[in-house]
């Protein structure tokens, strides 16, 4: 599952539904399972292919500065923090950035592959 992160999204959304939840929750839950896979996996694909140790810091690195401004921006707007609502939208945008860079990293990794001797 963590080599596929995709089947993982699949697998949950498929089983969520299969148990009779709403489609909308279902896939919902799907993002929030498969997020921590496509973090992992596009982690190690920036190691490989910029061969450094720091992909899987960056990932994390990015997620808590998103998390500090959208703090800081919920703070000056209502005077508060609302901590649930910061994770859950920090970590919905992490699943898309990482699908996106899953995608491109991927194809950058087989054009590497095929014109490599």
């Amino acid at each position: 599952m963590a080599i596929f992160p995709v089947l993982t999204f699949v697998v949950a959304c498929f089983g969520l539904i299969a148990f009779g939840k709403e489609r909308k929750y279902a896939i919902r839950m799907a993002m929030d399972i498969s997020t921590i896979f496509f973090i992992f996996n596009v982690g190690a694909l920036l190691n490989t292919l910029f061969n450094n140790r720091f992909g899987l810091y960056g990932i994390f690195l990015v997620m808590i500065i998103g998390a500090g401004l959208l703090g800081n921006s919920y703070y000056r707007k209502d005077g508060a923090i609302p901590w649930k609502k910061i994770i859950r939208v920090v970590w919905r945008i992490t699943f898309f950035i990482t699908v996106l860079l899953y995608i491109v990293l991927h194809i950058i990794v087989l054009l590497k592959l095929a014109f490599t001797v």
